[in-house]
């Protein structure tokens, strides 16, 4: 009925090995969807021989419920939930916990392990650089004095420092002047622009710490229309590869509890 069993690499575990659901937060924005579809085929086609899934938190489908419900149905005992999300602000710590302890009440059977976010992780911090570079070299090569690394923002004050840490990252690796910025708080891209200016930057670029492109990039293009922006991460090696550590770690935590 499930299939032939396989041995996962980790030592000790026995049953066929666990599904991956990655779960991204989710856009009325189209481009936001397809562009986190693509990202997880590329995670899928980095282990062919785990099933992987993609969820949305919210607006788009399928949710996580209805994910949990197809895994369980396929006869798995065991899925890792990896969230597909830059920071640990409230999606993380409290959206998707709860929607991951509903769908464990409607399937008892169906182990669900939450795995830690993408958070400020060095080989993204190169990505966000790769991103700023490619976007400088139309215009001639240049390289900026000032970059504004621009995020959501979240009511967590915590939350939000990690887009400083980002920004710090970036600034020890280049050499680049840093501000950060937030889409939906302070400091704005105006504000964070200013910034750089004040301190001595005369060419600078917005580096969204974004996933997707969607409605908040395009906020933060029509609110600084007089400099350039890159790209924002999108389907990467680097993020294919963080979402398999995430997996493993959660995997080895997990059977480290049941041993």
């Amino acid at each position: 009925m499930f299939g032939p069993v396989r041995v996962s690499p980790i030592s000790g575990y026995a049953h066929p090995r666990p599904a991956l659901i990655a779960v991204a937060h989710g856009s009325r924005d189209p481009r936001s969807p397809a562009t986190m579809s693509a990202v997880v085929a590329d995670i899928a086609a980095a282990r062919p021989d785990i099933d992987v899934r993609l969820a949305f938190l919210d607006l788009n489908a399928p949710s996580v419920e209805q994910v949990a419900k197809a895994v369980a149905v396929q006869g798995h005992t065991h899925a890792v939930v990896a969230p597909l999300l830059l920071g640990s602000a409230y999606h993380a710590r409290v959206d998707l916990p709860g929607l991951l302890a509903a769908a464990r009440t409607d399937h008892p059977q169906l182990v669900l392990t939450q795995a830690d976010v993408l958070g400020p992780d060095p080989r993204l911090i190169t990505t966000l650089r790769d991103r700023t570079s490619a976007a400088l070299e139309p215009a001639g090569g240049r390289r900026p004095l000032g970059v504004v690394v621009a995020a959501v923002g979240a009511a967590s004050a915590a939350a939000n420092a990690r887009t400083s840490e980002v920004a710090r990252q970036l600034a020890r690796m280049t050499g680049w002047l840093t501000e950060i910025c937030f889409a939906t708080a302070e400091p704005s891209v105006t504000q964070a622009i200013s910034r750089l200016r004040a301190r001595g930057a005369e060419e600078v670029l917005v580096a969204p710490w974004f996933l997707a492109p969607g409605l908040l990039t395009d906020r933060l293009m029509a609110a600084a229309p007089d400099v350039m922006h890159a790209q924002v991460i999108g389907p990467d090696t680097a993020l294919t590869e963080i979402v398999w550590d995430r997996y493993d770690t959660a995997l080895s935590a997990t059977l480290s509890l049941s041993a």
